[in-house]
């Protein structure tokens, strides 16, 4: 099988292929936020990141620092074989939509605990996320919720052909 080559590294940066999986959890100081129709969405500085072999971190919200008024259940739900069944959420700001815009982990494996109940959202379905002062890129596709910055390289599974990674 065809394994991509790894980014080269600078100062700072980190590389998604020394990533662990399965996939680790971290409790991160970084200012978070979500923004969509002109809203603050998700604001913390108490948020968590998972951290996976070939994808860059996903994001998780302590409910607390998420605005309420705008979530709503969204149907269906998905299993992760380290984390357990996601329930998805979907956001509402004032008749816009962002359909599964979110995702949580009512019930997560043990190992994941500490994100019972946070919420991580998709960058790709939202006008903006941010960790600290940078904007943040989606990672490809439209299965993983990965945020990309100038500080984690990839290269990234999710685009096209990168499945069989």
């Amino acid at each position: 099988m065809w394994k991509p080559g790894r980014t080269e590294i600078f100062p700072g940066q980190e590389s998604v292929w020394d990533y662990p999986r399965p996939p680790k959890l971290e409790k991160v100081r970084a200012r978070l936020l979500v923004i969509f129709c002109h809203q603050t969405i998700a604001d913390t500085a108490s948020g968590y990141r998972v951290l996976e072999t070939s994808h860059p971190p996903v994001y998780y919200f302590p409910p607390e620092d998420i605005a309420q008024p705008y979530l709503q259940v969204a149907a269906g739900s998905s299993w992760c074989e380290f984390k357990g069944r996601a329930k998805y959420w979907s956001l509402d700001v004032e008749g816009k939509r962002a359909d599964n815009a979110g995702w949580s982990y009512p019930s997560p494996s043990p190992a994941f605990a500490d994100i019972t109940g946070y919420l991580a959202f998709y960058a790709s379905r939202v006008d903006e996320c941010w960790v600290d002062d940078e904007r943040v890129q989606p990672q490809p596709g439209d299965f993983y919720g990965g945020w990309i910055t100038s500080r984690i390289v990839g290269p990234f599974k999710g685009g096209a052909g990168t499945r069989g990674w």
